[in-house]
């Protein structure tokens, strides 16, 4: 392809279940993937990262962020832009924060853009569904905002993006140590009994409801039987701090598949943060005062501001980042 008019991306992190809503619920959060595309040179490599994942992530045509650009023009019959990836990622690798979703949403959004295929954002995150495996990390890293995701008896996914209660603020508690998703997975139970089956679906209810701001969380009722207690098993600390914040009437969760835990607080006092900013420092967390990402993936060209609307650049231009 030649003439490429250049773009920056950026996508959130996310924070996947929310507790118990598995595979379903998701939390778009206030740290970024920024990518830039740029003239390829020969010698370039595909992808240059700073940041998280410098140095380990692959530079080749083999990165995720790059095959999921393939991955879209091969789906929509578009030529592939021959151009260099500069990339400048704040989300933790293999921490449970979306990293690998983020990617993907990147190089989706990137090629819609570089392209110009007109693909809405619903048949978006399908494809990034499909790469991905499940649309609880990549929905709301697209559409930002809170996510629920559910299996029509068609089998067309279905997707619902709201905004949370603007009273609740999420943090997050990062440990050192990573935990693959893969690994993660291989722990899980293959079945529910009957009973845990009703008890989850009115716990993911219950805390849809309480992010929405219809009703305040309990955090009794706010906890999964599908995932959690098989992972928070072979994840120590990430167990204790979230038993911890429950124990505090917080709603606590494990990012993901973790080892990250994550909570909403409630606008006010802080006696909440501080004491989860014991619980964190007592077994090795950083915790991370964060937002909710509203917005989802933006993507700028060169010459114009998808916040702007103008040539001009604006305070949230992604090309801010790089």
């Amino acid at each position: 392809m030649t003439d490429v008019r250049h773009a920056t991306v950026r996508v959130p992190a996310t924070s996947a279940n929310l507790g118990p809503g598995f595979d379903a619920f998701g939390l778009a959060l206030s740290r970024y993937l920024v990518v830039r595309s740029h003239p390829r040179s020969a010698s370039a490599d595909r992808v240059a990262t700073r940041g998280d994942g410098a140095g380990e992530v692959a530079t080749g045509d083999d990165n995720l962020l790059w095959r999921s650009v393939v991955a879209f023009c091969d789906t929509y019959d578009a030529p592939t832009p021959d151009v260099h990836l500069e990339v400048v990622n704040d989300i933790p690798l293999e921490r449970g924060l979306g990293s690998s979703s983020s990617a993907i949403v990147a190089g989706l959004v990137m090629a819609r853009a570089l392209t110009g295929v007109v693909v809405g954002d619903r048949h978006l995150v399908e494809l990034a569904d499909r790469l991905e495996g499940h649309p609880d990390n990549v929905a709301p890293a697209l559409l930002g905002g809170l996510v629920a995701c559910a299996l029509g008896d068609d089998g067309r996914l279905v997707v619902r993006r709201v905004n949370p209660a603007p009273h609740l603020r999420p943090v997050v508690l990062v440990p050192t140590t990573r935990q693959a998703t893969t690994a993660a997975r291989a722990v899980l139970p293959a079945c529910l009994p009957r009973e845990d089956v009703a008890v989850q679906a009115g716990r993911a209810g219950h805390v849809l409801g309480a992010l929405v701001g219809a009703w305040p969380a309990d955090a009794t009722a706010s906890g999964d039987r599908l995932h959690e207690p098989a992972r928070l098993q072979v994840m120590g600390a990430t167990g204790a701090v979230v038993a911890g914040m429950r124990a505090l009437g917080i709603h606590a969760w494990l990012s993901g598949a973790g080892p990250s835990a994550a909570a909403m607080l409630a606008d006010g006092p802080d006696g909440e943060r501080d004491e989860v900013q014991r619980l964190a420092d007592t077994h090795g967390f950083d915790v991370r005062d964060l937002r909710v990402d509203l917005g989802g993936a933006v993507a700028c060209l060169d010459g114009g501001c998808a916040f702007s609307g103008t040539a001009e650049t604006c305070a949230q231009c992604p090309r801010q980042r790089i």
